[in-house]
Order: C-alpha cells, then structure tokens, then sequence
C-alpha cells in the first residue's frame, strides 16, 4: 500500500468535496479561545511550530483564496482586469464557480504535480507549518508538498529585474514589536494565484503579515497587489488563526510524488496529461 499516495489522495478527496474539517488541530481550536488566557507574546518572534487553529481543514480553501472564494457570489467578485479575464479563459479549475469536469482539469499543480508557487501555497492547503528565525532570515517550512522558503530579514531588498522563481523573492521586517511583513515578487507566471483558478502577472507583489496575538496565537495575512490582473489589492487571507504546537512536534510528510499522483490522476478520470493549458495537445 502506498502511504503517501493514500495520505495524498485523502488530502485531495477533502479539498475537492469542500467537507467538514475534521483534524488533529481542531483540539487546538478550543484552546485557542481568540487568545483569551494565554500568555503574551514575546518581541520580536514568529518561530515555532503552527497550525491552523480551527482545524487543517480550515486551511484548504478549496475555492480559491479564504476570504475571498471563487464561488460566484457577488461579494467575492475580484475587479478583474480585461487581461485577466482574457488569461483565465484558458483556466479550467476542478473547483470554485468555474469547475470543470475531472477530465477537462488543467492545473498544473493537480495534473503535472508542478509547485504551487507563491501566493498559492499560503492559499491551498496551508497545514502545519515550522518557521525557524534567525537574525538574518525567516525559514518557512511548509507540510503540504513539504517546501521551503526563505524571507530575507537583513535589509536587503526585493531584486529589480529577477528571473522568475516558483516561490519568488521574499524581504521581509518588523512592522511592531509583535508584527512581521513580508513582500514577494518575481513569481513564475506558469503557477495559478490559487485553487480556484485566478491569474497573476509578473508584476505580481504578494504581502505577507505575521501578527503574534499572544504566545499560543499567529495571525496571517495575505494581500494581492497586481495592476496587470487586478483594478486594486485585495485580501485573500484574512488575520487566518494559527495555534502553536509544543517544539517536539512530529510534522507529517506530505510530498508530491509525480509517480504516485499520475496513479491518482488516472484513478479520478483526471485531465490528459498531455494537453496544454489551451486544451491542445
């Protein structure tokens, strides 16, 4: 039996069907308690081990971006420019108000097992995640495909004309003794912004703010700025909670095996692998 395709699998059966998050971080929830009774935060310190306090399934976002889903409701309509309506009709999401049938999917993260890229692994399946500090930089350590990051905290800045990352660049610094940002550009633009199938340009600058409420609570935030794809910024993840986990927590392995996912991608029917993402071959 082929633990991390059945581990991989299961994931992806979740994020598809959209069900109840039921996970080992949902006990974290209750203490939690929107920081109440905990002890404060301390200065200048982001590190430790986190997870999503209302449950990793609160994490999915399974329709796109949290706080703002592509399920065609008209508060969550994004000021979508004309390139960017032009760009997403090539787009054909397994989720969201634009879901395709399984066979006629093209997201290069479900279909080639590519990296989600940046912002997008904030926005899909954000799962326990480790950030280590140092005084030069922020190591961002991610369960889901199990990928690293780096945020650059030395003063340097974001490069001026970079060659395009899967996860960019990231420069980040203390905004308050309780609050780190970050900002990423140079992102490849072959990644998709989120599950539910939105564009991005190379103009793309993702902001990232890590607000410590308390000891045991972490705020993320998450802003797209973009004027090529977007008429304005907008928030796709809002203060999204995340709980701290004891230092000797065992974070699970969850990678993408391009072997095991073509199984799975045979097994639910999903797109030709061979066909591009204008639908030819």
């Amino acid at each position: 039996m082929l633990r991390g395709f059945t581990a991989w699998t299961i994931g992806m059966v979740v994020a598809l069907t959209i069900c109840s998050p039921v996970s080992r971080g949902q006990t974290a929830a209750s203490a939690v308690s929107n920081g109440a009774a905990s002890a404060p935060a301390p200065r200048h310190d982001i590190s430790g081990i986190w997870t999503p306090a209302r449950g990793e399934g609160d994490g999915i976002q399974g329709q796109g971006a949290k706080d703002m889903p592509e399920d065609g409701k008209p508060e969550h309509q994004l000021p979508y420019t004309a390139l960017a309506r032009e760009k997403m009709k090539d787009y054909r999401p397994g989720n969201g108000a634009r879901q395709n049938i399984p066979s006629q999917i093209n997201d290069p993260a479900v279909i080639y097992c590519d990296p989600q890229g940046m912002p997008r692994q904030d926005l899909y399946q954000l799962r326990t995640t480790q950030i280590l500090q140092t005084p030069l930089k922020m190591v961002v350590l991610y369960e889901y495909s199990k990928i690293w990051r780096v945020i650059w905290a030395d003063g340097r800045e974001l490069p001026k004309d970079p060659e395009p990352r899967w996860f960019g660049y990231s420069v980040g610094k203390w905004e308050d003794d309780y609050t780190f940002v970050a900002q990423t550009s140079g992102t490849d633009e072959r990644t998709w912004l989120d599950k539910g199938g939105r564009p991005h340009s190379e103009d793309l600058r993702v902001e990232e703010r890590f607000h410590r409420v308390s000891r045991d609570l972490l705020e993320l935030t998450v802003i797209i700025d973009d004027p090529k794809m977007y008429a304005k910024s907008w928030v796709a993840l809002n203060k999204f909670p995340m709980k701290l986990l004891p230092p000797d927590f065992d974070v699970r392995e969850q990678m993408c095996s391009v072997s095991e996912y073509m199984q799975y991608n045979k097994a639910m029917g999903f797109g030709n692998p061979t066909m591009g993402t204008d639908g030819k071959k």
